[in-house]
């Protein structure tokens, strides 16, 4: 598994952003998620399936009608965090329930509830629902049993159908990017990992299942398309022809969308990225010029422990190949530190791939031992102390990259997606092509619209930029 990690309320679409049907009581649903993007795309499936019950998003649990915690599995005391909020939202729906509100749901999905299943239904019996992240089409289902018992209701079996093939509930959208799932699961074990546990096996979505999600998302207002999967690049959907399809065969279909003007994908596994996905970002030039591609060390001993199926040489062959063919590209990556028998050795082989390569921007994180997986089992357990003082020195090496890159955009005019305000008054900030954040002084007008930027100074974490002058952007100045 090798998404980037957020945890972040649920707030892209605001109160009133899924209209209820008519004569439908309207309530509140707050959801909070945690983990990687295709956890923010089930939240946004989630909403999207309990809309039709006159449920609207809210920022606040404590008047939501239902709150829902969507998990992750992958951090260490992943669960226990979880619990603790468990507590915390339940002492607030006690005080509602005391001040004469109604008692509201409360419910957990994910990769925690579908690992922990009946153990969190016990350990926390004020839980209404735990489901897991392939049922979540079922969610009226689960309300109305709910109701009916008066109790628990737990459904963490995978289903016999996907859940793509359910879901009848038509996307909507609050801003100009969307997340589409195109492929769950994993079959590569690697042993630090549970998304094979936890999310099944791998399954791709038809390629016509996709492209009605793409043209609801376009019609809905997105000019930038995230493809995601657990292994997007292992994607091989049926097309209308019966055929197989890859990944680099179903960006050109959603790039074909006219108002589509981005694409990008996430996450990507170094083994399968094929000479046709490869020209894909030579030949389409929706696809952005930068890559998420993990590689979680340098060292070939580890990769070996990790069950990565890469090694070093091959790899920065990979990204040689990569860069050959589209100069303009950049790549960030995962690191995972502190790797059961990891030496400084094989540290400093991670260190030198990070100067080799030269990511433009990176996640790292310290081994956290999962349970159940073949890694906590591992003799030579590194001690907290080494990893983290390893981490300080990774972070401090990718810390360094990152700034390089963003002070060799100065001077640099990029096209920029504007998705929200900036910290000071008539600032907006947008996403580069490379996903680095960039600050602008302009009106709201410019709020999810793509425009030309100069890039006049880099920092570590953003870009500060001007509008070009052109008549385009003139109605955007502030």
């Amino acid at each position: 598994m090798a998404f980037r990690l957020i945890a972040t309320t649920k707030t892209s679409k605001t109160e009133g952003g899924h209209t209820p049907p008519n004569n439908t009581l309207v309530k509140k649903l707050y959801i909070k998620t945690y983990g990687c993007q295709m956890n923010v795309y089930d939240s946004e499936r989630m909403a999207e399936v309990l809309s039709p019950l006159g449920f609207v998003v809210t920022d606040t649990p404590a008047d939501a009608d239902m709150v829902i915690l969507n998990t992750c599995h992958i951090r260490e005391r992943a669960a226990e965090k979880v619990y603790s909020e468990i507590g915390r939202l339940n002492k607030i729906r006690e005080k509602k329930i005391e001040n004469g509100g109604a008692r509201s749901i409360l419910a957990v999905t994910g990769c925690v509830a579908q690992a922990e299943g009946e153990q969190m239904l016990s350990r926390a019996p004020h839980l209404d629902m735990v489901f897991g992240p392939q049922t979540y089409h079922r969610l009226p289902q689960m309300i109305a049993e709910a109701a009916r018992k008066g109790g628990q209701v737990l459904d963490t079996e995978f289903p016999v159908e996907s859940k793509f093939d359910l879901l009848d509930v038509p996307r909507t959208l609050d801003g100009a990017s969307a997340f589409l799932t195109v492929q769950e699961g994993c079959d590569k074990f690697c042993t630090y990992c549970v998304v094979p546990y936890t999310r099944g096996a791998e399954s791709s979505r038809p390629v016509n299942s996709i492209m009605a999600e793409a043209n609801e998302l376009a019609t809905a207002g997105a000019k930038e398309i995230t493809l995601v999967g657990q292994n997007v690049n292992a994607y091989h959907g049926i097309g209308a022809d019966g055929e197989v399809h890859g990944l680099a065969s179903l960006i050109k279909a959603v790039a074909d969308i006219d108002t589509v003007k981005r694409v990008r994908y996430i996450t990507s596994y170094p083994a399968e990225v094929d000479d046709d996905l490869i020209a894909a970002h030579r030949d389409i030039e929706k696809l952005m010029p930068y890559l998420h591609l993990p590689i979680q060390s340098g060292s070939d001993k580890i990769l070996k422990a990790m069950n990565r199926r890469h090694n070093a040489a091959q790899y920065r062959a990979l990204a040689e190949k990569i860069m050959a063919t589209r100069p303009d590209m950049a790549l960030s990556s995962d690191f995972i530190v502190g790797f059961p028998g990891e030496t400084e050795r094989d540290f400093e082989d991670t260190c030198d791939i990070v100067r080799d390569v030269g990511f433009v921007q990176s996640y790292s994180f310290v081994f956290s031992p999962r349970p159940g997986t073949p890694a906590a089992m591992m003799e030579e357990q590194i001690d907290e102390r080494v990893k983290s003082e390893r981490l300080a020195r990774l972070q401090k090496l990718l810390n360094e990259n990152t700034l390089r890159f963003n002070e060799q955009s100065i001077g640099k005019t990029m096209e920029v997606l504007f998705d929200r305000r900036g910290k000071k008054p008539g600032q907006l900030v947008g996403r580069s092509p490379y996903m680095q954040a960039v600050v602008v002084e302009a009106n709201d007008e410019l709020m999810n619209q793509i425009a030309s930027v100069k890039i006049t100074n880099g920092y570590d974490n953003s870009l500060l930029g001007e509008l070009t002058a052109n008549k385009n952007n003139e109605r955007f100045c502030a």
